[in-house]
């Protein structure tokens, strides 16, 4: 779960200003990382923090379910809810969280895993919100080929901490799914200026992506996306048979792997 923001130009869209001279829209995103393809989705103004749409976001989940966030969704509040439905979260923590120690697990003395323990908040603001232990995780992770010393939460007590790193990790693979919307399906000029015209043309991007990828799985595509979309986009102009294209296209093959199969979420009934 995360959330990307779409800047405006403040001069013609006021409903959309958040600051002085600028405006935005923002998309809160629930993506499937077994199939990447999305499955909730809120778009709105900027003006509000990502914290305040936890809850929606995150109403379809079910128990035993896992959801991974940036610490701009941490709502103590929240996540005992989420806690009391079975579902499992990992999120990281922020500067200045409060807490005090009452657990430990043994660490490796040689590792990429710091501290692993159990804490209880201490925050008056906070320590109502969630009266159970949680799982606080310090660990040393790569990003961009240096390592970077993260702290993560999570209310799972019995996983490995590589585990719950890991988990983190993959949440990353959200910001490629944002860049192919916005990038690769061109998501920046908006041929209205009202809060309807920029909502739908955010989820017409979302419609189209899942068109490509439904032709992906028909076809059997073995190239990136952005491939896919260059060569439906240059083939609209003729009449062509569409699969048949994409069947034959690329003679030398391709390397590019889609993350799962999409017909487990979306395309029930395919083999």
């Amino acid at each position: 779960m995360d959330s990307t923001t779409i800047q405006l130009v403040a001069s013609c869209m006021d409903w959309a200003k958040h600051r002085r001279r600028k405006a935005a829209a923002k998309c809160h995103l629930r993506l499937d990382l077994q199939s990447f393809l999305p499955r909730f989705a809120i778009i709105d103004t900027a003006r509000h923090a990502d914290a305040k749409r936890a809850r929606e976001v995150c109403a379809g989940i079910r128990e035993g379910e896992i959801v991974i966030f940036d610490k701009a969704y941490v709502d103590f509040g929240h996540l005992g809810e989420l806690d009391e439905r079975g579902v499992i979260w990992v999120t990281r923590a922020k500067e200045n969280l409060q807490c005090t120690v009452v657990g430990e697990y043994p660490v490796p003395p040689e590792g990429k895993i710091v501290s692993d323990e159990l804490i209880g908040l201490t925050s008056p603001t906070s320590q109502g919100k969630y009266p159970e232990v949680l799982r606080r995780i310090v660990a040393w992770v790569e990003i961009d080929g240096e390592p970077r010393l993260m702290e993560f939460l999570t209310n799972q007590l019995t996983w490995s901490p590589e585990t719950v790193a890991e988990l983190y990790r993959c949440r990353w693979q959200i910001e490629v799914f944002f860049k192919q919307i916005k990038q690769t399906l061109q998501l920046a000029d908006f041929l209205g200026t009202s809060a309807n015209a920029v909502r739908w043309q955010i989820w017409i991007a979302f419609l189209v992506y899942l068109l490509l990828r439904y032709m992906a799985f028909l076809t059997n595509w073995a190239h990136s996306f952005s491939r896919l979309f260059a060569l439906v986009r240059t083939g609209l102009w003729r009449k062509w048979n569409l699969l048949a294209l994409l069947e034959r296209y690329g003679t030398a093959g391709g390397s590019f792997r889609y993350l799962a199969h999409p017909e487990q979420a979306y395309f029930p009934g395919f083999a």
